[in-house]
């Protein structure tokens, strides 16, 4: 992607480093996305370790339209939700990781308990969350609704956790 002002949006691969973006510059280019009719889907976790599960999460929330952005808790939220110990690999470590998958086209860390806030300044069409919930049990389910967007329960059954392969490595000899 090349800007050539701060209103027209021109899409292409990016490097992945310039797909990490501040939440500033992020509602432009949604708001460039939009003008152009674009589908904005927004995803959201931690992300520590990543695995299939989250693969398959984030391709399928890819699916449900143009452009998928993904907010990665940072180091403090992240350990606030996880527990001591974790997150195991620092935020820009894991953004940046999360930001070379194909199907995520920009990445930004948020530092709020919840990502009610970034969700109001992007304002997604679609909130995707993975199958640990259910569209009544996500806990933004009711910002998102205020503007007007949709939830969306997307991947593969949960069968799959950062928790469990950090379990799994500290039990091998």
């Amino acid at each position: 992607m090349r800007t050539t002002n701060e209103d027209e949006v021109h899409w292409a691969v990016l490097p992945v480093q310039s797909r990490i973006l501040e939440r500033n510059k992020l509602v432009r280019i949604v708001e460039a996305a939009r003008k152009e009719g674009k589908r904005i889907v927004f995803a959201n976790g931690c992300f520590d370790i990543l695995h299939v599960g989250h693969v398959r999460y984030l391709e399928a929330a890819k699916a449900l339209g143009d452009l998928l952005i993904v907010g990665v808790n940072s180091e403090e939220q992240a350990r606030e939700l996880k527990g001591t110990g974790r997150p195991l690999v620092p935020q820009d470590q894991r953004a940046e990781i999360v930001s070379s998958l194909e199907a995520v086209d920009f990445v930004t860390i948020f530092d709020e308990p919840t990502v009610e806030q970034l969700l109001l300044a992007l304002k997604p069409d679609i909130h995707a969350k993975g199958t640990d919930y259910s569209e009544d049990s996500v806990p933004e389910r009711d910002v998102v609704r205020s503007y007007g967007g949709q939830v969306a329960i997307v991947g593969d059954p949960k069968d799959h956790s950062t928790s469990q392969v950090i379990e799994k490595v500290s039990d091998e000899p």
